[in-house]
């Protein structure tokens, strides 16, 4: 006679009863012990962990705003200075000179009575800041538009496939044109930057941080111009990207060789990247061979040309890529 089965009539009660019992006890010591069970990764539809925001702008992206611009009846701009000029309609017309002097003179429409002498601004502004950071003079001392920082940073940041965890570091970021974009793409305290330019940096410290609310991301600017990071940043784990756009052209290039025999230590290798922008005559003025060999020596490889577009105005930039293979 075959065995009965667990299955069959009359023998699957107390079976069944033990797995209903079994199943109460896994239940049971899921609630209780919540710290036992698997833990996953697995993102789903109505997960709400935080996501990034898309680095560079799609074609969607363009489509959109267009459509808007057509929706709301907005033709082609003034071509003219007086055409912009007699379009603010309703706005106080002023340049940034006149502004910063309105500033002076007036305080604002809205102001407190301080004693000048003694400079007591404390008590009601905790970050007083000079006016003429306060009218973005500072977004003039580029040879191209300020909105040209985001383009870089498009540009970088998807050259280097960066995530936000990943450690960034600028030689010369001057008043955080494109450091900006940076900061608020990237983890806190993942960019670092070497400046060596007094106003710029209080461009950046005074003004820029706390203006884009990026005081939480505790990001580490240094003074400094000596290419000396085992000073200022000593103790700093491998860069996923260091770069420096329209900076190595105004070094001499002994300076600029010293930096990056200090640099390629601090690159991680084989993701890391090092991005130089406009030339690198540092390298060709030596010739393709001895270009070669030096950069062989310092353990970087040199990985090719790049240019990419700026997406508000009529510019294109060129970068020189470099890694640690």
């Amino acid at each position: 006679m075959a065995p009965p089965s667990l299955f069959s009539k009359g023998t699957g009660t107390v079976p069944g009863l033990l797995l209903l019992a079994f199943a109460s006890l896994a239940l049971l010591i899921v609630l209780v012990f919540p710290s036992l069970t698997p833990s996953t990764t697995t993102t789903t539809g109505t997960c709400s962990c935080p996501t990034t925001a898309p680095i560079s702008t799609t074609v969607e992206d363009v489509s959109w705003l267009k459509s808007q611009l057509l929706l709301n009846r907005l033709g082609d701009p003034p071509s003219t200075p007086e055409a912009w000029a007699s379009a603010r309609k309703g706005i106080n017309p002023r340049t940034r000179q006149q502004q910063l002097n309105d500033l002076r003179k007036f305080k604002g429409i809205s102001h407190y009575e301080e004693d000048e002498e003694s400079h007591d601004h404390n008590n009601h502004t905790a970050l007083l800041c000079p006016g003429e950071l306060l009218v973005e003079e500072h977004h003039s001392n580029y040879g191209e538009p300020w909105a040209g920082g985001r383009d870089v940073f498009e540009f970088l940041a998807n050259a280097a496939m960066l995530g936000p965890s990943d450690l960034v570091l600028e030689i010369g970021c001057g008043t955080l044109r494109v450091g900006l974009h940076f900061i608020r793409y990237l983890n806190t305290a993942r960019y670092h930057c070497m400046e060596r330019d007094e106003l710029s940096m209080m461009a950046a410290l005074r003004y820029e941080i706390p203006y884009n609310g990026l005081l939480s991301k505790r990001p580490l600017i240094i003074k400094g111009e000596d290419m000396n990071f085992d000073t200022h940043f000593a103790g700093v784990e491998s860069y996923d990207l260091i770069y420096a756009s329209a900076v190595f052209l105004h070094m001499p290039d002994t300076l600029v060789w010293v930096g990056l025999e200090r640099l390629t230590p601090r690159l991680k290798t084989g993701k890391g990247r090092i991005l130089v922008s406009h030339n690198i005559k540092f390298c060709s003025r030596l010739g393709s061979v001895e270009c070669s060999r030096r950069l062989k020596g310092l353990g970087l490889e040199y990985v090719g040309k790049h240019t990419h577009d700026s997406l508000l105005f009529n510019h294109y930039e060129i970068w020189f890529e470099f890694k640690k293979p």
